[in-house]
């Protein structure tokens, strides 16, 4: 009988790890860093409005982690190596990035500003890569491993109308995390992304409530409900946890079987 190699009980357990969340004040990035906090990581919480970062800091303390909080426009991104050195420093290390920041601008094609373009690519993109190598740096120094999940979406994978620039970032996140898995496996780093549908968010709820919206957004998904943030919590929880052990460059589609079409 082969031995198991993790206790039945460690599965997902991250006591002791210490985690950085981007885009970390509300949505998405907050249910995320509250996860990684409920599975023992202290979390490093990154976002531009200050007050909503330092409100989910004392929810994570409530919780009884430790957090610290870096106010910032990752767009600027000659600034990212002094923000992760000083979270780094503040929690005693990265083990876990979770780079969640984003935005989108929805828009015919025909309309599309180059501006708009900039915009998108600068943080889906560009801030992803640029903190996603500020804190593989920290990560090999270390020497001891870590977890780098992406926050990429169905449409990285398939087209959705209005989004080109939207897609074109995250197909080009998918393909980022590829490289980065490839390049950071010798060092026990292992990058994934994770690729949600449609998430009900305080920003999507009133799009998503739009009944011609609603049918598309639901024309191609198999369960026909819009995810929540805890869906994608529980995925990127999986993915930073020891029951991943053995993934690494891989995008997992929370897609409710969009793209098995």
């Amino acid at each position: 009988m082969v031995e198991p190699t993790i206790e039945n009980n460690k599965f997902f357990d991250l006591t002791g790890k210490k985690a950085l969340v981007s885009g970390a004040g509300r949505g998405i990035g907050k249910a995320v860093a509250l996860g990684l906090a409920r599975a023992g990581a202290d979390i490093g919480l990154v976002a531009r409005t200050e007050s909503e970062i330092d409100a989910v800091a004392g929810q994570v303390k409530e919780i009884g982690r430790r957090a610290a909080v870096a106010a910032s426009d990752l767009t600027v991104t000659a600034d990212i190596p002094a923000l992760v050195s000083g979270l780094a420093g503040e929690l005693g290390g990265i083990d876990i990035l979770v780079n969640n920041a984003g935005t989108n601008i929805p828009q015919d094609s025909v309309d599309v500003t180059e501006e708009a373009w900039d915009s998108v690519m600068a943080i889906n993109l560009k801030s992803s890569f640029f903190m996603a190598q500020a804190v593989g740096k920290v990560m090999i120094e270390q020497g001891r491993g870590g977890r780098i999940i992406n926050m990429s979406s169905q449409t990285g994978s398939v087209a959705l109308i209005k989004r080109a620039a939207y897609c074109a970032s995250k197909a080009g996140l998918n393909l980022v995390t590829k490289v980065l898995a490839m390049e950071w496996g010798p060092h026990e780093i292992l990058v994934n992304a994770v690729a949600p549908t449609f998430v009900e968010t305080e920003m999507t709820k009133p799009m998503l409530a739009d009944p011609q919206f609603r049918e598309y957004a639901l024309a191609k998904n198999v369960l026909k409900r819009f995810g929540t943030t805890d869906d994608v919590a529980g995925a990127v929880i999986y993915l930073a946890s020891p029951a991943a052990n053995l993934v690494t460059g891989h995008i997992l589609l929370v897609d409710a079987g969009w793209t098995a079409h």
